[in-house]
């Protein structure tokens, strides 16, 4: 059974850093895309990054790109959110997913994921 769970969130100051982490268990194919999503109090969920098992793509959403980094460590089953100069935007709860064979996947589209990690909590302010 696919296990995702997610660890590093905090309070941080606006323009300050965090990692997040994704740990995964239970894949059951090589083939699989992993996305980070937020969600704000009385937002919709909001797709933040993806990156993709076959070839290492990354996909970032517009009001992330060039704070953001999405990578992976193999090794440890490990999926990172590398996320500097935060602004009180970018408070959320952030949800790491998965989707197997991803052939059809729409990055962004939560509904495209058939396995969610349980939130981590971020919170920038003062």
């Amino acid at each position: 059974q696919v296990q995702l769970v997610e660890s590093g969130g905090g309070l941080v100051q606006p323009g300050g850093s965090l990692r997040l982490s994704c740990a995964a268990s239970g894949f059951t194919s090589d083939y699989y895309a992993i996305g980070w999503f937020r969600q704000a109090p009385g937002k919709e969920r909001e797709g933040v990054s993806c990156i993709s098992s076959s070839d290492g793509s990354t996909y970032y959403a517009d009001s992330v790109k060039g704070r953001f980094t999405i990578s992976r460590d193999n090794a440890k089953n490990t999926v990172y959110l590398q996320m500097n100069s935060l602004n009180s935007e970018d408070t959320a709860v952030y949800y790491c997913a998965a989707e197997m064979f991803p052939y059809l996947l729409t990055w962004e589209r939560a509904e495209g994921y058939a396995y969610w990690g349980q939130g981590t909590q971020v919170t920038v302010s003062s």
